[in-house]
């Protein structure tokens, strides 16, 4: 990769034991470096995760949190780490096997064409998803529509996409985003507020039959839904600025 375009995976972890050394295996068939970010996993993922890092040096690395802060904070803490160590470009990708993990070519061909657009995975999904969940993303697209006054976001739910970082970690610096479940919509939504393009990736989505998903549903809808309140008021004080920038495109 060129110095101009460095990207680092970034992949948030929390007792994916099944799935992630798989998924580990994948990436390193694409030849750039991945960090894994143990977001408090219990003894056995931890020692998997340990184990992968220190047989794959150079092209696995691991950084643990004391304790399960939830995955937006994982992701957050990998793309200050892959800021820290000098990348331009964080590639995130769930650790949970329902992303087609040989599509990270096509993600940062994209990318490394139009570097300062988030490249944004668009869900290709197969009878394996469930309805419910089919059909509550729908509702978050549709405040995600209002909320940016565009159709720009396709999906914002999807945890496979690229960062340029530079603009990112501004962005968390100057904003609190959710640490959790919200965080892949609120950051996204963020990013878009401050001019970013957001260019759709189509990605195949599976659910693998045994996987494990730390999705709650009461919880993460009460904190999904406070986090569509939070973005609403924020589009209302920055309505002027968004329809000036309509009239302008």
């Amino acid at each position: 990769m060129s110095p101009a375009f460095s990207p680092l995976v970034v992949v948030p972890v929390f007792d994916h034991p099944d799935a992630i050394a798989g998924l580990v295996d994948t990436l390193r068939g694409h030849g750039v470096g991945c960090l894994l970010v143990d977001d408090g996993s219990g003894p056995a993922c931890a020692a998997q995760l340990a184990a992968l890092a220190e047989q794959f040096p150079g092209e696995v690395s691991l950084l643990r949190l004391g304790h399960n802060q939830g995955k937006g904070a994982a992701v957050m803490a990998g793309l200050r780490e892959a800021g820290r160590r000098g990348y331009s470009h964080a590639l995130q990708i769930d650790a949970d096997g329902q992303h087609d993990a040989r599509d990270v070519p096509r993600f940062l061909a994209m990318a490394r064409e139009s570097p300062g657009a988030v490249i944004n995975g668009r869900p290709v999904y197969d009878d394996s998803v469930p309805r419910a969940r089919l059909y509550g993303r729908y509702a978050t697209h549709v405040w995600v529509w209002i909320n940016t006054l565009s159709f720009d976001i396709r999906d914002s739910m999807c945890g496979f996409r690229v960062y340029p970082l530079a603009p990112t970690l501004a962005l968390l610096d100057d904003q609190r985003i959710g640490t959790r479940m919200d965080f892949d919509t609120e950051i996204l939504v963020r990013l878009h507020w401050r001019g970013l393009a957001i260019h759709d990736c189509p990605t195949r989505v599976t659910y693998p039959e045994h996987g494990v998903s730390h999705f709650r549903l009461l919880r993460d809808n009460l904190r999904i839904s406070a986090m569509h309140t939070r973005l609403f008021f924020g589009m209302l004080l920055r309505l002027p600025r968004l329809l000036a920038r309509k009239v302008r495109r």
